[in-house]
Order: C-alpha cells, then structure tokens, then sequence
C-alpha cells in the first residue's frame, strides 16, 4: 500500500489543507486541530455582567463551516514559526452578493498568547483551556457566519484520551473485543491530569476523539459506488489525515491492528528518499459517521438528491461496530507508536504489522454510554460570565447539543 493523500484541519471543522508530508507527533500533524470556533450565545443580555453560552461548532451542526478553505503557508527561509493558514471564504454563487466572494484571513500557526483571556474547552467531557485570539479574527469570522463567533487557539494545551480510544488502553483489555461494557469502563477511564505542553505525553488537540484518522481508497471506491449518475464520493468528507490506496479490499481496514508507515521526505508530492525507519501507529477504534458526510460542500449546507442521502446508503450494512450501533463505520482512529524518521509523505509504502480477530468494538467515557446518534448527540460546554474585565467562569456545567465523531 501506499501513502495517497495527507489532510490537515488546522482551524477545526473548516475544510482541510491537502499537505505533500508532515511531521508526525504523538498528538497529531503539528497544525492539526490547534484552533476552534466557538459561537457565542447570549443567554441573559439584559444581566450585568450578561452571561453566555460558549458553544463547540462543528461541521455536522454549522454546516456552513465547509464554505471555509485553509492552506498552510511558510516562508521561503523555512521558519516554520512564521507560517500562517489562509482562510478563504467563498460564498454560494449569487447568495452573497453583498460579500467578497474570495475574502480572506491569514491566521498565525504559532501565536503569542501573553495577554490573551483564557476560556474553558470541554469536548466528549475531555477539557482544556485555549486562548481567544481577539476581536479581528472574531469580527472577521461573525461577519461571515451571519452571528456572533469566537476563534481559540489550543497552544500548548491538550486533551485527555478517554474511553479505550488510547493505544495504552487498548492493549490492557487482551481482545479486540469487549464483551462487559460497564467492567471496560472502570478499567478505562483516563486519570485526572491537567492540559499539559508535554507533546510526548499522551493527548490529543481539538481533534474529536484521537490524533490520526486513517481511512483508504478502495473503501471511499465502495462508497462512490452506492451513488447514482457517475457521482465520485469526496474523501474530505469524511476528514481523514491519512489516505491509503492499494489495500486488498473494501473495509479491510477495519480488522487493522497496526500499520508501518515507511520512513521518507517529500518535496512537494512525491517521496524524495526513502528510508528504512518506519512509523509505527496503533489502530484503536473505528470511527462511527454521522450526518457531517451528508453535506454539500458547495452550498455550505445539507446536501439534495444523492449528496444528502449518503448517511442512508451505509446504513444498509456499514454499521458494523456494536460500540457505536447506530452509526455507520468508516475509517480507523490511529495512534503513533514510534516516530521513526517522523516525516509521513505522499507516496511513502505502508504495511499492515498486525491484525485483529474480529473488529474493535467503540468505547467512550462519555456521559455514561458509549454510541450517539447519527443526528449527533450531546456535548457539555462551559457556562462562562463575560465582563468588561477579564473572563469570569463559573463551575456549572451545562448540557447541549453537537457533537459528533468526525470533525
């Protein structure tokens, strides 16, 4: 097999940045997922200090989050720590006649965060702190959206692994399967520990549940062919970091334990010079859809005809995980083992090292059941209280809706 496409997210939900290679950490790309809208509701305008509800946006719920496009960009002399993404926004042909239809943001990949207010992160009750990056970007993205949003920037924090979604986890239970759902939990849920800037420890960024989602050609081929008139299924659609081709079959990735990724640097879409070092990731879980995959990407809202009835067509005989019952599977979640040379290109030959018995079943410590809804489920959120000063949390935590595995 081999290495066909990579994808980063650097502002989560947005659409994702093709990338010829990357460095790999434990934690993911080291763009992926770093940043995140919030969009701000006032629950109690008329309140000094008013009160508002900070709610995580992604793209399953804010569909008009795909009408957003990123590409990193670095400067010649190679300072990686002045590299920005651009945020392009490109409207719906003559529904905006009053917007610029390419207007467009650079946002710093690595941000000075001194004197930037800290607000409270809690996604799949996994929390952190970030950053909100202030009024331009703010003003920037409301002016789009139509409402009132706030752009956060991760830094150096990151997030608790919960459920058996870690590698370390995973390797304790001795199966790919667990048969006493309630027993898996006491042994699984992760020890209390706060953000840390530690990027060899354990955690993951803004991504929903896990650093690397990895999913392969043949199976997105098996997709496209559920679609009617010629249509070519899109694989960002279902956000992917990692795309393989020339796998044996459809869905054999599900019964993936561990893949070697071979060692190699790119120069711009093509591996340059392989090496014998290899990356060695551990594959967790699969990853269940929901109706993100639903839709259009041109529109920035649920898709019509065939472009809004994919969630559909799986659900015929893709809901194969009994973690995750009502949801369809497609993909695997992935974590790094070992780095070996740590650059991942385009191109680069891939193995599969292990693999499992029968496919893994999901596991999530997340609000007492494992499984959510294809529609999307529940997430909590942190009720904030915003003054003139700095901002104020308060400890209550409040339920609401969005959340969903693959943003």
């Amino acid at each position: 097999m081999k290495v066909t496409q990579l994808y980063t997210y650097p502002i989560k939900s947005l659409r994702g940045a093709p990338i010829p290679s990357s460095t790999l950490t434990p934690n993911g790309f080291p763009y992926d997922r770093r940043f995140m809208l919030l969009k701000v509701n006032h629950l109690s305008p008329s309140v000094h200090p008013p009160m508002i509800h900070l709610q995580n946006m992604q793209v399953a719920h804010f569909p008009a989050m795909t009408l957003f496009l990123q590409e990193l960009v670095f400067p010649k002399d190679g300072e990686m720590s002045r590299g920005y993404v651009r945020v392009t926004y490109q409207p719906p042909q003559d529904c905006y006649p009053d917007q610029d239809k390419a207007s467009w943001i650079d946002v710093p990949l690595v941000v000075d965060v001194e004197g930037l207010d800290m607000v409270d992160v809690v996604m799949w009750q996994s929390p952190t702190k970030a950053y909100e990056m202030g009024g331009r970007y703010n003003r920037w993205f409301s002016e789009r959206f139509g409402y009132e949003v706030m752009l956060v920037y991760l830094g150096g924090h990151l997030r608790p692994v919960l459920g058996n979604l870690s590698p370390n986890s995973a390797s304790r239970q001795g199966s790919a399967s667990w048969t006493s759902w309630a027993s898996g939990m006491i042994r699984q849920l992760p020890l209390a520990r706060t953000a840390t800037e530690d990027e060899s420890e354990e955690g993951i960024t803004f991504a929903d549940v896990a650093p690397y989602l990895i999913v392969t050609q043949e199976s997105l081929e098996d997709v496209s062919s559920r679609l009617s008139d010629g249509m070519e299924m899109d694989v960002t659609k279902f956000r992917p970091n990692i795309v393989l081709s020339g796998d044996q079959g459809a869905y054999d990735e599900d019964f993936w334990k561990s893949l070697a990724i071979m060692g190699g640097e790119s120069a711009g879409g093509g591996v340059e010079k392989e090496s014998e070092d290899k990356a060695l990731f551990e594959l967790t879980a699969n990853c269940g859809r929901c109706k993100s995959i639903n839709i259009d990407y041109t529109t920035g809202k649920p898709g019509d005809g065939e472009t809004g009835r994919v969630l559909k067509k799986l659900m015929r005989d893709r809901r194969v995980d009994k973690g995750v019952k009502y949801n369809p599977v497609f993909g695997r979640y992935g974590f790094l083992k070992a780095a070996g040379s740590a650059i991942i290109a385009v191109g680069n030959e891939v193995h599969v090292t292990q693999r499992n018995v029968e496919r893994t079943s999901f596991v999530s410590a997340v609000n007492g059941y494992h499984g959510l809804s294809p529609r999307g489920g529940r997430d909590l959120y942190k009720r904030v209280l915003v003054s003139a000063g700095p901002v104020i949390r308060d400890k209550h935590i409040i339920e609401d809706e969005a959340r969903t595995q693959d943003s």
